[in-house]
């Protein structure tokens, strides 16, 4: 599985990852099942939140990644009613009960809240200090949301900023991740298939995805994901909750697209006239 160098910690992350959102409502035998061929195949970078499920979805990773825990980046997420000082180590501790582990390899503000970041960053950094986090990060953040964490933390502390980011919703292109990749914060984009808002085989869009696997020899949701992470900034966790889902999102790795593929892809799903130049 490819990696890319995770933000400023210079370690190396695989490119896809596994996202369990909403995994409290699949089968859950299944769903470990499907998490463990998932880190078989080098989808080692698992994500999920103390929200989802309230609980239920780190304790059924947690099961999945039994004896399997030094073979995982753990990344788990803080809810922001709970991100007090106090209020995220506590958090924090919880989740690492329910996910099995003394550890995370990152943990992140699920979204800005009613609490002074100032209180979260404090906390993050106790974390990291107390050897319980190895990196910190947020979530959903515009830039002017990421400028404050910036001036609170300083330059070298925020790992990533996990974001929206499929085909038809690219608005983070615009500010996001230009100031991402310029202050070396990874982006990780959740729900790259759109949430059932995949392109349709009909749509111009779906036609170019199906052309361009054809040549590959690849699915169409592999080509979204290899354009999705296309740039060494980029990571994308898709959720799959069958064996043969997570097998289809693995053999994304395969698929390289040529700067001609990109640039048609690009054109079949364009951002808009407000967005920057391409970023191929």
């Amino acid at each position: 599985m490819s990696a890319h160098v995770w933000g400023p910690t210079g370690w190396k992350v695989p490119v896809l990852g596994q996202g369990t959102w909403q995994m409290e409502g699949d089968a859950r035998t299944e769903a470990i099942r499907a998490l463990r061929r998932g880190l078989d195949l080098g989808l080692t970078h698992v994500d999920t939140a103390e929200i989802y499920g309230h609980g239920a979805v780190e304790e059924l990773v947690g099961e999945a990644i039994a004896g399997r825990r030094d073979e995982v980046f753990l990344v788990s997420k803080v809810m922001p009613s709970n991100a007090t000082f106090e209020g995220t180590l506590r958090a924090c501790e919880r989740s690492m009960r329910h996910l099995r582990t003394d550890r995370l390899d990152c943990y992140l503000l699920h979204w800005p809240g009613p609490h002074p970041l100032s209180e979260t960053v404090r906390a993050f950094e106790t974390l990291v200090e107390q050897g319980k986090v190895r990196s910190w990060g947020v979530s959903n953040f515009d830039v002017d949301e990421l400028e404050e964490a910036l001036a609170l933390a300083g330059e070298g502390r925020i790992a990533c900023n996990q974001v929206l980011y499929h085909l038809q919703e690219r608005t983070i292109e615009r500010r996001v991740l230009p100031w991402c990749e310029e202050h070396r914060v990874a982006v990780v984009g959740y729900s790259p298939f759109g949430s059932g808002r995949f392109p349709h085989a009909s749509s111009h869009g779906g036609r170019v995805l199906t052309e361009v696997a054809r040549v590959h020899g690849a699915s169409p949701r592999q080509v979204a994901l290899a354009f999705l992470t296309r740039r060494p900034s980029l990571f994308a966790i898709p959720k799959a909750a069958r064996v043969p889902h997570v097998e289809d999102n693995a053999g994304a790795a395969r698929v390289k697209l040529t700067r001609e593929e990109l640039v048609h892809i690009d054109a079949a799903f364009a951002v808009g006239p407000e967005a920057e130049l391409p970023m191929l």
